[in-house]
């Protein structure tokens, strides 16, 4: 395998800590670019306040990382976090009016990992900083991209570190990835090499959402490790419940359309209570609270569509957040961004010139299941602002029957699981053998 020189990621979330991975196959020298000092591991990094709510590791997502890091899924069970691999046990799924029946794994896949996002993060830092070829810069601002002469291409990056005294400077690179999340600079930056912005989609949700930790007790929930209450066009409330590493609960209560939970210990409570079915409530009435109230927004579900771009300079990349960022609600962030990872490892393989036209093209195809599994949920609600074409309103209605099913058809149940964890594409839920048993449901 032939090696390039130098590349560049900026951002060292965990997009682009997997792309930094996927990248230290083929270059000799990998370097992050990050604008906080890392912290210890387990500890949330400021520049990602995001960090401190629900996050789920979905099933594709934990098989990637484990294909990067082998052993992962090991040492963080070592370290405390739970594994959910018993669904039928584990698991309470409440959507579409009823709980999903419950379904066993069945075939030996591996279970769920339910760890939080700064441990796991923390995590995937030690095993990448201890590749050789790979290093970080910390407390660096990332000003600028470095353009070729004729503009054809990007050769760097410009810097400012954030010490005292510090004066700009060039890191010289081969390739520069973009992974600096939704907040991204990338179409600005494209637009001052002459180059036109992408197209940028939205839907429009304005989520709001507090969490909270708990103690967590063995006896809690007969030993169910997930409880996930999808919220509804007629109740626009939900919640999800993990089991974390340090025997804690990690709950996020969620209201749509501005409907935001309360930061005080009775609002709080309430708003559990007023979910459709107990699970939550009655944990956390008697639980003791681990966390103060953490509360966050979002506004819209947002893709930038570089792979429609017909002109762009080589040697430059984006990923993430910065492509595509969804509602959290449905968890799919981290695990898409390990997608990309391997997308971008995939397409390295055959060389860097035209990289940047092959791999959006590629990444585009990952990101549109979990986009449309997205976008279509959220579109069920006439608050959502978005374009509800012929098809999203078949697929909805038609998610409606299957939900349905799901309540007694543990085969329905599964197969929507394996689509929510993005396993298979939403494709697979039309399959005839599913169809039937949606209809006859």
């Amino acid at each position: 395998m032939s090696y390039q020189k130098q590349a560049v990621v900026i951002g060292a979330s965990m997009g682009g800590l997997l792309a930094a991975r996927a990248l230290a196959d083929f270059f000799e020298q990998v370097t992050l670019i990050e604008r906080d000092a890392f912290p210890p591991m387990g500890k949330n990094r400021k520049g990602v306040p995001q960090g401190r709510h629900t996050h789920a590791l979905l099933l594709r997502g934990g098989s990637i990382l484990e294909g990067m890091f082998p052993g992962l899924t090991a040492d963080l069970m070592a370290q405390g976090a739970p594994l959910l691999d018993r669904p039928e046990k584990e698991l309470i799924w409440f959507d579409g009016g009823g709980y999903h029946a419950r379904f066993t794994n069945g075939d030996g896949r591996n279970g769920a990992l339910c760890v939080s996002r700064p441990l796991l993060e923390g995590y995937v830092r030690q095993r990448l900083m201890a590749l050789p070829n790979v290093k970080a810069i910390e407390q660096c601002d990332a000003l600028g991209l470095v353009p070729s002469e004729r503009r054809s291409r990007v050769r760097g990056v410009r810097l400012l570190r954030r010490a005292e005294g510090s004066a700009e400077e060039v890191l010289e690179a081969d390739l520069v990835v973009d992974a600096s999340g939704r907040g991204s600079r990338a179409p600005r930056w494209l637009e001052e090499m002459g180059y036109p912005p992408p197209e940028e989609e939205q839907v429009t949700i304005n989520l709001a959402g507090v969490t909270r930790l708990y103690r967590r007790h063995p006896g809690h929930l007969n030993g169910a490790k997930v409880v996930v209450i999808t919220l509804s066009p007629t109740l626009k409330r939900g919640a999800v419940m993990l089991a974390q590493e340090g025997e804690r609960w990690t709950l996020t209560l969620i209201g749509f359309a501005g409907d935001s939970p309360p930061r005080d210990d009775e609002g709080f409570l309430a708003f559990a209570r007023s979910l459709p079915v107990p699970e939550i409530y009655a944990v956390i009435k008697d639980a003791e609270p681990l966390s103060d109230f953490l509360p966050y927004r979002v506004r819209a579900n947002q893709r930038h569509r570089y792979e429609r771009l017909t002109r762009f300079p080589e040697g430059f990349l984006i990923i993430g957040d910065a492509l595509c960022s969804f509602n959290p609600i449905y968890g799919q962030g981290m695990s898409v961004a390990a997608m990309e990872a391997l997308d971008l490892q995939h397409e390295l393989r055959q060389g860097t010139e035209g990289l940047w036209r092959r791999f959006f093209r590629r990444a585009a195809r990952s990101i549109d299941i979990p986009w449309q599994i997205v976008i279509g949920g959220d579109l069920r609600f006439p608050e959502a602002e978005g374009r509800r074409t012929t098809s999203i309103r078949f697929i909805n209605a038609y998610m409606e029957r299957l939900h349905r099913a799901a309540h007694r058809d543990p085969t329905v149940a599964r197969a929507f699981n394996d689509v929510a964890t993005l396993l298979a594409p939403p494709q697979s839920l039309m399959r005839p053998g599913i169809m039937w048993r949606v209809l006859r449901g």
